[in-house]
């Protein structure tokens, strides 16, 4: 029998009892601050509901190990858990237990598990807003105050282990960079080495392309690109072989959260939002794959609102292509690095996602006590 059995048996064998979480917490709005407030330099980190800060400021308004709920916008319902005395604005509530017998890991663990009820909580129309009562009034479960710690010991460890992973990818993600920079940077006279547009290198297969809407496409097993990737599955396809996409539009040219350039295979269907790329050879097209993915495209790209890489204006881009032997060894050391940092289905993304599983699993799991039964 596990320490967290053991307890359970002996403080609530009947099950806990579930409290209002008003009827025990300090619920409160944070003070209205602008990002046009935060100081260059300032220590403390403003939690505006989102997942980073929105800036940081002289002062602050809450202290270190406080759990927070967002209140209004796109994140409305998010639960955090900030470590470090931080200023909450008023797009947030902070929710401090009164009781010392109320551990606030196991607080926000119990709220992070309903997060999803919590979002369901918003009001309809307009901008996502959750308020306070509704929130006073969710239920949780409270266990004797030993137990709330040993629940919140355990799920420390996935979180300390997530952490540790998501750590080591950032750093294979960063070694990638490094090799990809190091590999893919020549002088301009460098020997073996000439510099050449996209028409001298590659066919461009854009004319074939073709949109579909939504409402006109029909499901079945041929992946349908746009821009940053497979965005439905059809019943046809326009496409048979190997290709290279790069993405014509979006924001994410400038932001490139994602690669901007992918390699596909197969049948499919590609629509008006990405060029579409052919090569003689394999390793040229991997090659040219790791070389835009790099480099900064933003002199290439036009418009505002909606920025554009036309066809025009990619077929500006110079690109030094070695020696068909040095784009081999070249592709086979970036692809092994890309493996380990992309790849779902093996490696260091496989692993943090299995711990996110587990940790959910368990989490539902270790929060979900019997109900005890009043007057019993």
């Amino acid at each position: 029998m596990s320490k967290l059995q053991e307890l359970i048996h002996e403080l609530c064998p009947d099950g806990v009892e579930y409290k209002k979480l008003g009827d025990f917490c300090e619920i409160k709005t944070g003070k209205g601050i602008t990002k046009s407030d935060a100081v260059l330099g300032g220590t403390y980190p403003i939690i505006s509901g989102g997942q980073s800060p929105m800036g940081y400021y002289h002062t602050f308004n809450r202290e270190a190990n406080t759990v927070t709920i967002s209140r209004v916008g796109a994140y409305a319902g998010f639960v955090n858990y900030i470590k470090e005395q931080f200023y909450l604005n008023d797009k947030c509530f902070s929710v401090i237990p009164a009781s010392e017998r109320v551990s606030t890991l196991f607080l926000f663990y119990a709220l992070k598990n309903m997060e999803s009820k919590i979002k369901e909580l918003q009001s309809e129309g307009g901008v996502p807003t959750i308020n306070t009562t509704k929130v006073s009034n969710l239920e949780i479960p409270l266990p004797p105050f030993e137990i709330q710690e040993e629940v919140a010991l355990i799920l420390d460890r996935f979180a300390e282990l997530q952490a540790e992973l998501q750590a080591e990818l950032q750093t294979r993600k960063e070694q990638y960079e490094y090799y990809r920079n190091k590999l893919l940077t020549f002088e301009k006279d460098a020997e073996g080495v000439k510099w050449k547009r996209l028409p001298d290198i590659c066919e461009n297969l854009d004319r074939k392309r073709k949109a579909v809407t939504a409402s006109n496409r029909t499901f079945g097993p041929y992946p349908y690109y746009g821009a940053s990737g497979i965005v439905d599955y059809v019943s046809s396809y326009i496409f048979e072989g190997n290709y290279l996409l790069i993405s014509e539009d979006g924001a994410n040219l400038l932001a490139r959260s994602t690669p901007i350039a992918f390699s596909i295979s197969g049948k499919s269907w590609v629509n008006n939002h990405a060029h579409v790329l052919e090569f003689q050879n394999m390793f040229t097209q991997k090659y040219i794959e790791h070389y835009i993915n790099m480099i900064d495209v933003s002199q290439y790209v036009s418009g505002g609102a909606q920025p554009k890489l036309n066809q025009e204006n990619l077929n500006k881009i110079q690109i030094p292509v070695p020696s068909p032997s040095e784009q081999e060894r070249i592709v086979s050391i970036l692809d092994k690095f890309k493996t380990l940092v992309n790849d779902l289905s093996q490696g260091l993304p496989a692993e943090i996602t299995a711990v996110q599983e587990q940790y959910e699993y368990y989490r539902n799991k270790l929060l979900s006590f019997p109900r005890i039964k009043i007057g019993a």
